[in-house]
Formats: structure tokens, sequence, C-alpha cells
């Protein structure tokens, strides 16, 4: 199947042909005829499935064929509610390039940032609103949203508004919203709280169920290490020695787990930056635009900010810890291997955080390979809990970081295994 079976308008198969997009995703193919019929949609779906195209382009539709040429203010249409502000601007390109020839306007607001330049928009009158609850709301008590014309709602990433307390200001928002319209849901996962919310919103929807609720994407290849707490920071740098990986995204449990990370990169010539909710907006826009021009080699995150990360031939992700929520794990690995791509997914895995492992392991049904052959091997062994994975790409030794040595309160303690050291790195074992 390819765009042109669909049925679309010329002016968005011409801003796809423009960005190099010839046939559709499985949620795309499935989803765009259903919302261009005008139905309601219930889309379970993981990321990297090419999601927000799968309603951006018939909403985009669907809306060029309604438009007036009136002189009246144009009015809000159509609103996008997703949870953060990285996923938000995400969106508003992927609008901004599918309905470049379209001549509907859109614009996005979020809060952390000024509001000037987000209300100075509203007043000059835009179709397509895509927002973060709480901007939203702060904008509609302002007066400066009216949704009273609206025809179209989408409620994106449904588990991760449940995931970060927004479910309340998601039923402030319903409310207010006429109740004739078309509504479109979104969610990677589906349990019970998700589905209840979804029978609120949707009327005789139409369901699209593009992969098993909390499966994997199949093409990305995960491994994981066992390695003691102390020594992580050591195994990350010595991962990093492989030139093979020209960028990788590390994550974290915290955001000061994620600075120290950063920190100790940088130590050693790594070029590094964190994204979390403790950064400005224009910082957390800066390093994300940085790691996707490749300036940036390692970008360090938390979950929460980095769900709506999506960077083009992502290839590397690092669960620097292992996540305590098992479906945590699936956003997180989900942010390489998208549309199609191939992917590798590494996690470090202590003693503590066995536990976590096996859910994850659990949910996924699949047993995640592990890399035995590192110069940091766990000082408790877990036991035979998976097969060994296979070797990855060669590459050299010359640059092997220094343990460092000056103040030792920021840098990790003295690794075990220290006969370890003097081994090849198991990446250039592969082919012996």
């Amino acid at each position: 199947m390819t765009f042109d079976s669909l049925n679309l308008i010329d002016p968005i198969r011409r801003a796809l042909q423009t960005e190099g997009y010839t046939t559709p995703t499985p949620i795309q193919a499935e989803a765009i005829p259903i919302v261009l019929e005008g139905k309601d949609l219930l889309g379970c779906a993981q990321t990297g499935t090419g999601k927000t195209a799968a309603f951006a382009i018939p909403i985009l539709q669907l809306l060029a064929g309604r438009q007036t040429f009136r002189k009246e203010k144009r009015t809000i249409k159509a609103l996008i509610l997703t949870p953060t502000r990285e996923l938000a601007i995400q969106i508003g390109e992927s609008f901004a390039a599918y309905g470049q020839h379209t001549g509907l306007k859109h614009t996005v607001i979020f809060g952390g940032v000024k509001q000037l330049r987000q209300t100075d928009a509203l007043q000059n009158g835009v179709d397509i609103l895509i927002a973060t609850p709480g901007r939203l709301i702060d904008l509609m008590a302002q007066r400066f949203v009216s949704l009273k014309h609206l025809e179209i709602f989408v409620l994106d990433e449904a588990d991760r508004m449940l995931d970060m307390g927004f479910v309340h200001d998601v039923r402030r928002i319903i409310a207010v919203i006429p109740p004739k319209r078309q509504s479109l849901f979104f969610s990677a996962t589906m349990p019970p709280e998700i589905v209840k919310l979804a029978d609120t919103i949707l009327v005789r929807p139409e369901k699209v169920e593009v992969t098993p609720v909390s499966s994997t994407v199949d093409i990305i290849q995960q491994s994981v290490f066992y390695v003691d707490k102390d020594n992580k920071n050591y195994l990350l740098l010595h991962l990093l020695e492989n030139k093979d990986i020209e960028t990788a995204l590390v994550f974290t449990r915290t955001k000061h787990g994620a600075d120290k990370v950063v920190k100790i990169l940088l130590k050693h010539d790594i070029k590094a930056e964190a994204i979390h909710g403790n950064k400005s907006q224009n910082a957390r826009q800066n390093a994300l635009n940085n790691f996707k021009e490749k300036s940036t080699r390692v970008l360090v995150a938390t979950d929460i900010a980095a769900r709506g990360i999506d960077v083009d031939e992502l290839a590397y992700v690092i669960n620097f810890e292992i996540p305590e929520i098992p479906e945590t794990y699936v956003h997180r690995i989900g942010r390489t291997g998208r549309a199609g791509a191939k992917g590798t997914a590494y996690s470090f895995c202590d003693t503590e955080e066995r536990g976590s492992l096996k859910d994850i392991q659990k949910l996924i049904a699949k047993v995640i390979p592990v890399i035995e052959d590192h110069p940091f091997p766990l000082s408790q062994k877990p036991g035979n809990e998976a097969p060994k994975a296979h070797n990855v790409a060669n590459t050299n030794r010359n640059n092997r970081p220094s343990r460092p040595a000056s103040n030792p309160s920021s840098q990790p303690k003295t690794p075990t295994g220290n006969a370890d050291r003097g081994k090849k790195p198991w990446f250039a074992k592969r082919g012996r």
C-alpha cells in the first residue's frame, strides 16, 4: 500500500512527497480511512509506529475540505491534547510538514515559557491547536482560547496523561468542548483506567491495534549487562568507546541522576546534555536540537522529559537504570527502532534491579539476552536467567577512559572486577 491509495488530496500528497514518505505504517494505513469517514477512533499503538501522522494527515484533509474563505477570524476546529512540551512541539512540526500546502494555520501552546507569543498567535486566529493540559486550562481561564467551534478532539498519549496526574485536567477540558464532535483517542497501553477514560470520550469508536498491548518493537535488538551499581558509570564510558555509537539516548530514574551522568561524561570529553523537568523549556529544546544535529553525542533524560523525543535514525537507547514500572521500559526503548528503522537497546542491571528486570521480561513476553563478556561483571552473578547475547561491531580501544582521580565524592567508586580491566572490549571480539 502507498499513500496514493488512501485518497488523499493533492496538497497533502505533495507535502508527503516533499518529506520523502511513500508507504504508510500499519497504524496510518488503518487509521487514516477511519478518520476520513468522520468516525471516532480508539488507537492502541506503541511509540514509534507513526501515530502522529495517523491523525494529523486526515485531520488536515477534513479541515481543508471544510475551509471557507470568509473574512471572519479563524476559529479552533481541532484540538490535540498531549502530555509534554516536547511532544507538543513534535506534533506541531508534523502538522507544519503535512499541512504546508493546505492553507490551514496551527499553533502550539505549553507551559514553562512566557505566554505572549502563544497568545498573539491565538488572537490572530488558528484552525488547529496543539496543547498541554495545564497551559490550555490557564489560557482558557484568561479567555484567550475558545473551543465552542471545535469539531475534532484528539487525546494523545493517554496512558502518560494518567501517569503524570493529568486525568482531572483532561476531564475539565472535555467538559467544555462541544459534545457533537469527532474524537480520537491514542494510548500505547490499555490498562483498565485508560479503557474507562476512553469510554467517557468516544462514541461507537473503531478500534485500531497495530501491536499487542505493551509489546516491544521486534526489530529492536535488546541486551542486558549485569553490573554493580558503582560501576555503571565505568560501563557507560566503556560502551561509548565504540565509535559506531554516534549518538545515544541514556535514561536515568531521577533528574539528579541525569545531571551526575552528564558530569561524568563531560569530564571524559564526551559531549553530553541532560533533559528533565528542572531544565527551562529553552534549555530542553536546545539540548534536543543539539542531539538531533549530532553536536551532542549523548542525551541523558528522565522518562517524563523524554516521552516526546522523536529523533530520526536514533540507533541506541541505554537504560542506565532499570525502570520500576515495566511499561516504562517499552516507552524508553521505543525511542529507537522508529518507523521501521533498526535499533539497539542496552540495559544496565544491578543486584537491586533484578526484580524489575524480571517484571519487564514478563510484560514483553521475551527473555532479554545477557552480555556477559565486559570488564565490569556483577560481583554476585544472578545465574542463568537469560541467554548470552552476541557481540556487536568491532572498534578500537585507543581512548579507554581512565579512572577519575579527583573529587571522589562526585566520581564512581573503585570498580570490582579489576582483573578484567586488561581484556579486550566485549564489542571488539566479534568474528575472532
